[in-house]
């Protein structure tokens, strides 16, 4: 199931379809976008080159270059000649995009893409000078011909002319790896589409034919005087050319493909470096796929866009559960109450959340509540008439969008920022702003987080350099940490009962309490990863005490590295907020409590470019 990002929006490229993009539209040099799209085949008329886009400017005819004669003396400043008549190298500016495929000529091109049939079916990927080209070829394999008598009138088919083909995209040769990756993806889709449509209804060969035709009769016009691209006559008139032009520059502005292969095969696609970016780079795939993997149960999904919008730009044949999870869908909902009042198990949860986060139409949040704490995003635009303003103040009218990021230039709870005396109208007005602010990037959520640092002996300070760090110490009993889970982890398997952060039992009840023998060796196990002079330390302090204080203490030990923050203790352990900061607080000469983001979610809470 993919998403339709033009759906319900007007097509306002209708007047330029069938012309190139303008120098400044995109970017030259941009190594996420691609510098050309290519469609190549061989047959029993040899290498073809069928359609390129951007198509190549057609050169003045000799004739008319002759005519312009220029004297010998004058400065050139058209970039032809690279070197001096004396033999001195002139200072040569980077090549654009359409200089570089410019050097390819179409006869060229058709020779180094067009592979053998043996390479049909794998990656293929080709560098040369400045250029990579990345395309996936494909075989045509078409039914067996039926052979019939002589005598039997019905006519015999004809051996197909088109062997195969291969949907090229050429990319600079410095490209990053993920997206040349992606680039092949893409290559191997649309071909298995075409694939599908010519063993249907010779769809390609039918477009193929057209191709040609176009580009004979233009080469015709070009004998006789009149140069012409034969690849913008085709644009009119053939409609696979459209799909790959459309898909050229969708890749170079939004990064979202989705085509109709003979009107019929959807082929969609998601170039995460255009949608996921931060400030002027993108995010690696990898580590946006680490973050995918670390969802919990406790997150929760925040839609970009509203209900009825994305759901009017999900396919006829979308999943039903995409559907419900949408409809069901809340910022103050954790992903375990969503998978509940969905009615869809929470590993199916998981996997839509990804997807949907994966496309950029939503983002992972912590659920709202009263303890949150927010601050404003350092890359905010904090601008007093920019476009944000301007749509928060139709959106909400009566209140302006700089006021209220200015009660944000402190770390604030929702508690502390609500007003009690406000109708509960106000109050959901409130948290509405709350919402469409973080939905536009511009809060960031701060968790706390709690490190055990303990003084160092004065008596010894050798010591202690001497010592690994408590990370490696107690990281045998510690949780993995949450980029090295996955979604088959115990924390998100449905076999687990997962239970609220809020409930009042806790799971130290399962420990033997008092001073029973049995607790006491249990403590000093879970103390035994620390050194002498630290377990020294922590024993004499006040609340170590108390036997159930000092259990408690011994048996989050583990979590206090800094890596988990406080709500994933609570859902880990089943523990109140009231219960931990009571506990930090009794145990705070050995405990340095920090608050910053979730290094999870943080790259969600990025604006956009």
């Amino acid at each position: 199931m993919m998403l339709n990002p033009s759906a319900g929006q007007p097509d306002d490229r209708k007047s330029s379809l069938y012309s190139q993009p303008q120098s400044g539209a995109y970017k030259s040099g941009d190594k996420t976008s691609p510098i050309s799209v290519i469609l190549v085949s061989n047959g029993s008329r040899g290498n073809r080159l069928l359609f390129r886009y951007p198509f190549q400017r057609v050169a003045e005819c000799p004739s008319s270059l002759s005519a312009k004669q220029r004297s010998p003396y004058v400065l050139n400043t058209t970039g032809d000649g690279l070197d001096d008549q004396d033999g001195d190298s002139r200072e040569q500016s980077p090549l654009t995009d359409e200089q570089l495929v410019a050097g390819f000529s179409d006869i060229i091109l058709a020779t180094i893409l067009a592979t053998k049939s043996d390479m049909c079916g794998k990656k293929f990927e080709l560098k040369i000078d400045n250029v990579r080209f990345v395309g996936h070829p494909t075989l045509l394999q078409h039914p067996p011909i039926i052979q019939v008598s002589k005598t039997d009138p019905s006519p015999q088919r004809e051996m197909p002319t088109m062997i195969l083909f291969n949907v090229v995209f050429a990319l600079r040769a410095n490209a990053d790896p993920s997206v040349i990756n992606c680039m092949h993806n893409l290559s191997r889709r649309i071909a298995i589409a075409l694939q599908h449509e010519e063993r249907r209804c010779q769809y390609l060969t039918q477009e193929a034919t057209l191709m040609l035709t176009v580009q004979e009769e233009i080469t015709t016009m070009t004998e006789n005087g009149s140069p012409q691209s034969p690849f913008r006559q085709i644009l009119p008139k053939c409609k696979l050319a459209r799909d790959l032009k459309e898909a050229y520059d969708s890749l170079c502005t939004t990064g979202v493909v989705r085509l109709h292969i003979n009107k019929w095969l959807e082929v969609s696609f998601c170039l995460p470096h255009k949608i996921h970016r931060i400030g002027g780079t993108y995010i690696p795939p990898e580590a946006l796929e680490r973050s995918l993997k670390a969802i919990r149960p406790y997150h929760a999904l925040l839609l970009l866009d509203d209900e009825k919008v994305l759901l009017s730009q999900l396919p006829l044949d979308c999943s039903p559960a995409m559907v419900r999870l949408i409809k069901t869908c809340s910022a103050v909902k954790n992903l375990q109450q969503l998978a509940q009042d969905a009615d869809l198990a929470l590993l199916q949860i998981f996997q839509i959340a990804a997807h949907l986060v994966y496309w950029g139409k939503a983002i992972i949040i912590f659920p709202l509540c009263e303890n949150n704490v927010y601050m404003l995003s350092p890359h905010a635009n904090i601008c007093l008439y920019s476009k944000l303003a301007e749509q928060f103040s139709q959106q909400f009218s009566g209140h302006d969008l700089p006021s209220m990021l200015a009660k944000f230039s402190l770390p604030v709870s929702l508690a502390e920022f609500r007003n009690p005396l406000e109708t509960p109208a106000q109050e959901a007005q409130l948290i509405q702003m709350v919402v469409w602010m973080l939905q536009h990037r511009l809060l960031i959520q701060l968790h706390t987080y709690v490190c055990l640092l303990v003084p160092p002996c004065e008596d010894e300070p050798g010591l202690r350099d001497e010592e690994p760090p408590l990370a490696a110490r107690v990281g045998g009993r510690s949780l993995s940490t949450p980029s090295a889970l996955s979604f088959g982890s115990p924390t998100s398997s449905d076999d687990m009962t997962l239970t609220s952060p809020s409930m009042d039992n806790s799971s130290a009840e399962l420990l033997p309490g008092g001073d029973s023998p049995l607790s006491k060796r249990m403590t000093e196990t879970l103390l035994a990863s620390l050194s002498e002079h630290e377990r020294q330390v922590i024993l004499n302090i006040p609340a170590a005490q108390n036997p159930e204080d000092l259990r408690m203490f011994a048996r989050l030990l583990h979590y206090f590295r800094g890596h988990h923050h406080l709500e994933e203790i609570m859902y880990n352990e089943n523990m109140r907020r009231s219960q931990l900061k009571t506990l930090f607080d009794k145990f705070r000469s050995v405990l340095v409590v920090t608050n910053h983001e979730d290094p999870i979610i943080s790259i969600f809470q990025s604006p956009m470019e």
